[in-house]
């Protein structure tokens, strides 16, 4: 077919009326999934591609996400942005990415600009990532625009209707209070009397979600709850917090750390190794993200899996159901984790499992 491919082409081709691609071309519903399949396969096909400004003028929707991210190169907020930009072009829309602030720190008066600047630029809908806060973000959006936060739900939180009635905002994410308690429910189980933590910066949200999950696991065994230390997720931060908390050389004043990601873990591994310490034999420790090097250093690390692409497919599905109001799934999601045990833990004063496995 030459010159530019028309609605009409793709119905005639598909054996459907214009309106039905229509519906297919501006995801709304009323169109069997048999029926939507056969057209998109006929719209990939024929190369059509929406004049997207007319398609706006009458739906009134830009088919476009406005995300506001910190600046960050870590491995679970670079891999969330990078699912959501791949769910959303999966599912027909585009995504317009403001970054404010630094890795460990948000500016609260750049993320209202961004915010703001999303919102004149006639985004659908708007999705804040971690560390950005809702709190004071959440006022600022527009009353019919849905707004989705990219972050653990926390049981009992958002059930009563916001303020003004404004709907609450969705929530997606992982289940980072479940992964912490796994994480440290296994080291207890291996005989461990309590478990140590390194946690992540305290202006993250998702730090405090982990500190709680470890500290759940605790008072259920009934073990002794040390004061978490903090770093700043960089393996620096994770040796340097290691150092101070283990001292200079064995014997060590703990035999397992709960670290809250794993570039921490390895930092902390390596502190242990400097003072003469040995992994697991001295101290067994688990990370959390299942980078894709864990499984590859010296001392292979166990750790906390979690479902990028899980978690921004459910956030991608409840925001265009928000947007378009059709089929929309319950507003909140906890996507689940899974342990992946190797050879950094075992229990004290025993060599590690032989094998690698999910628990």
């Amino acid at each position: 077919m030459t010159g530019r491919v028309s609605m009409a082409d793709v119905a005639r081709s598909a054996g459907v009326s214009q309106k039905t691609v229509s519906r297919v071309v501006n995801g709304e519903p009323h169109v069997s999934a048999a029926l939507r399949k056969r057209v998109l396969r006929e719209i990939e096909r024929l190369g059509f591609r929406p004049n997207e400004s007319a398609r706006a003028l009458v739906t009134r929707r830009s088919r476009r996400i406005g995300i506001v991210t910190a600046r960050t190169s870590y491995f679970g907020p670079a891999s969330v942005l990078r699912d959501l930009e791949r769910a959303a072009r999966a599912a027909g829309y585009y995504v317009s990415v403001v970054h404010v602030g630094e890795e460990d720190e948000e500016d609260e008066e750049e993320a209202e600009r961004a915010l703001a600047h999303l919102v004149s630029q006639g985004v659908d809908a708007i999705a804040l990532t971690a560390p950005v806060g809702p709190a004071h973000l959440a006022a600022l959006v527009p009353a019919g625009l849905p707004l989705l936060l990219l972050s653990c739900p926390e049981e009992g939180v958002g059930t009563e209707p916001a303020a003004a009635g404004r709907p609450r905002p969705l929530t997606v994410g992982n289940d980072d209070i479940g992964g912490a308690r796994q994480a440290t429910a296994y080291l207890l189980r291996l005989g461990h009397r309590t478990v140590h933590h390194i946690a992540g910066p305290t202006s993250w949200a998702v730090t405090g979600h982990r500190a709680t999950g470890w500290r759940a696991a605790l008072r259920a065994a009934g073990a002794d709850e040390p004061a978490p230390c903090h770093g700043d997720w960089s393996p620096a931060s994770g040796y340097r917090v290691a150092r101070e908390l283990l001292g200079e050389a064995p014997p060590f004043p703990a035999t397992a750390l709960f670290v809250s990601n794993d570039q921490m873990a390895i930092g902390a591994i390596h502190a242990i190794e400097r003072a003469g310490g040995r992994v697991p034999d001295d101290i067994s420790v688990v990370g959390f993200d299942d980078i894709p090097e864990a499984a590859y250093l010296s001392v292979p690390l166990t750790t906390i899996r979690q479902d990028f692409t899980e978690i921004a497919g459910q956030a991608m599905r409840r925001l265009i159901a928000a947007v378009t109001g059709t089929g929309a799934p319950a507003p909140d999601a906890r996507i689940p984790t899974a342990l992946v045990v190797r050879a950094s833990t075992a229990p004290p004063g025993r060599t590690p499992p032989p094998s690698e496995g999910r628990r």
